[in-house]
């Protein structure tokens, strides 16, 4: 290459760096930053207290949920509702319960992983569990195993509107009454869900806490075409009024 083309290179490489440092880029670069942080800023507070996204990690749930999909979870759910009702899809926290010996953890990465759980861009941690409430406090549920419904305070539930197809309302027969505070829960696609039924020899029963509870997932707002809002299914409607005694609440 000639002297002259040599020089004529070097020029266009400084011209090039020289756009890439200009104070137009520069200007850009800092107005991005700041929308990064005023997004960040604003999105965080609203994930702590009022809403969060949540990205579902399994099948346990399907066909209701799907993995991949991404949840709107409802944190203020029952700070008026009072207290979980039965068929509510909610969100809870396993650790103690339904994974036994997982401490949180504070290192970096684990700050990062939390962060993106809250930005809704991960999938939710191994200790974060989405079920559907069976039963809550008071409330007698029983299982005959293959063939036969689940029952609670006595009433055979029709879950056919979200249970897996081919799945049995159980493959294993239970008889419990969920303490009061507690809740019976169960994954939509029973032959592939760890739910309550995994946990009855474990110290807690089975049972989870209604403080572990971290909100009541409303929405589906990711993919598109799977957009859709969580209603409580009104298979439970006939058994509303009762508890785990068949006495009117």
């Amino acid at each position: 290459m000639s002297e002259l083309g040599k020089a004529n290179g070097q020029a266009r490489s400084e011209e090039k760096a020289d756009a890439s440092e200009s104070p137009q880029t520069r200007s850009r670069l800092r107005g991005l930053l700041r929308l990064v942080g005023v997004c960040v800023v604003i999105i965080l507070p609203v994930n702590a207290f009022v809403a969060r996204p949540f990205a579902v990690p399994s099948s346990s749930m399907e066909n209701t949920l799907r993995p991949g999909d991404r949840l709107i979870v409802n944190k203020l759910a029952y700070a008026f509702d009072g207290h979980p009702q039965r068929g509510d899809v909610v969100v809870f926290d396993g650790r103690g319960y339904f994974v036994r010996g997982a401490a949180k953890r504070t290192d970096v990465l684990e700050g990062l992983r939390s962060l993106g759980r809250d930005l809704g861009l991960t999938s939710a941690g191994g200790t974060i569990y989405f079920m559907r409430v069976i039963g809550v406090g008071g409330d007698r549920v029983t299982s005959t195993g293959p063939g036969g419904r689940i029952t609670v305070n006595g009433v055979p539930i029709d879950e056919s509107s979200y249970l897996a197809e081919g799945d049995e309302p159980s493959n294993v027969a239970f008889d419990v009454v969920v303490p009061d505070g507690k809740l019976w829960v169960m994954g939509d696609h029973r032959s592939a869900s760890h739910d309550s039924r995994d946990h009855l020899g474990d110290p807690g029963g089975g049972f989870v806490p209604e403080r572990r509870v971290i909100g009541r997932a409303e929405w589906v707002a990711y993919p598109f075409g799977h957009w859709t809002s969580l209603d409580r299914p009104a298979a439970f409607a006939a058994i509303a009024g009762t508890d785990g005694h068949g006495d009117q609440r």
